[in-house]
């Protein structure tokens, strides 16, 4: 016999968004104890691989997952918000798990550590397809923003833009904007050795023989390698070699790309706070937010730490963006078309 509630479901829905939302809970908070719990590594050792794969798993499932929820909202025609809106940012989601995947086998298949990968070319779809997704969910409602919320969106983009200028800008230019020549401390000059003394030789007495030079010891054989460096596909290098010309413009797409997203998500944010269909949105505000948290992250982290591993506890961060995502995606479906029959009952 079923229950009232049951009835509230979609009949083609498989999952009811409490299971969906209280799964993707529970695969946050997993991902959170296997970063807090295995993320520490001993000083000049390297995580192991297990750990690596861990990582890209649950990434790929957080986005795998997302972007199968934004898409069924695409193809529902009971999605208020639009389709279109969430054809962007399912595609977002897709293009994502498309680049991570390839990035993952790039770095634990083939062994190599490039600047840019084929995988960005992804990740710059995915940038494309979550601006495009979420500016029409703004540019669908009418903007009745009040002054202070304009602040708020002003003060954000200005230090979410200094924070990430600080972050792709040289390291020379960095440190001179936060600590400036006045300030800085005058050391004193070293002082210079002494130049060692020349040490007489004893005289040699009548009849003794110099003592021989001390002959350098015979060079012994050199030990062949512990560790066989794995040959690299000639295709490998070249694509490595071809795409290395675009690290710097990569450097600011990926930063102005997140600024962008972190100003819309903003605005998202305050005009669907207190509405009807605010769940959803806050999600998508707060997923947006933890991507930029995690791309600033990673910028500052292979710019300041030297020899970084990826791998660290922000970069958690990105598994709760798909997470966030998805969930946003499931509420949107579940107030939607919750909406609709409810007034269908009503019409009837």
């Amino acid at each position: 016999m079923s229950s009232p509630s049951n009835k509230s479901v979609s009949p083609k829905s498989l999952l009811s968004v409490q299971t969906i939302v209280l799964s993707a809970v529970s695969w946050a908070v997993l991902a959170l104890l296997f970063f807090l719990l295995f993320s520490t590594s001993a000083p000049g050792e390297e995580r192991p691989a297990w750990y690596a794969i861990g990582t890209y798993i649950f990434e790929e499932v957080a986005y795998l997952g997302a972007a199968v929820l934004c898409l069924r909202n695409w193809r529902s025609p009971q999605i208020v918000s639009g389709r279109n809106v969430w054809l962007g940012i399912g595609l977002g989601m897709l293009s994502y798990f498309l680049g991570n995947l390839v990035l993952g086998y790039w770095e634990l298949g083939l062994k190599q550590d490039p600047t840019v990968s084929p995988g960005d070319l992804f990740f710059v779809a995915t940038y494309l397809f979550l601006g495009w997704g979420m500016l029409l969910a703004v540019l669908s409602r009418r903007l009745n923003l009040e002054n202070w919320q304009w602040i708020v969106v002003g003060a954000i983009a200005v230090i979410g833009g200094l924070l990430a200028w600080l972050i792709a800008a040289p390291t020379q230019t960095a440190q001179s904007f936060l600590m400036p020549p006045a300030i800085a401390q005058t050391a004193p000059a070293p002082k210079t050795a002494a130049p060692p003394k020349a040490v007489k030789a004893p005289a040699l007495k009548p009849g003794q023989s110099a003592p021989p030079a001390s002959t350098p010891a015979p060079a012994t054989s050199s030990t062949p390698a512990t560790t066989e460096q794995k040959e690299v596909p000639a295709w490998v290098t070249s694509v490595e070699e071809t795409l290395a010309p675009l690290e710097t413009i990569l450097g600011w797409f990926y930063v102005v790309s997140d600024l962008a997203l972190l100003i819309i998500a903003t605005v998202l944010l305050l005009a669907f706070w207190g509405g009807r269909f605010s769940q959803s949105w806050r999600m998508i505000a707060a997923a947006a937010f933890s991507l930029y948290i995690a791309d600033i992250w990673l910028g500052y982290a292979q710019k300041h730490i030297p020899d970084y591993q990826t791998g660290s506890l922000p970069e958690v961060f990105w598994v709760f963006s798909g997470v966030l995502f998805g969930i946003g995606a499931a509420l949107e479906h579940d107030l939607s078309t919750r909406s609709r029959r409810t007034g269908g009952r009503r019409r009837a």
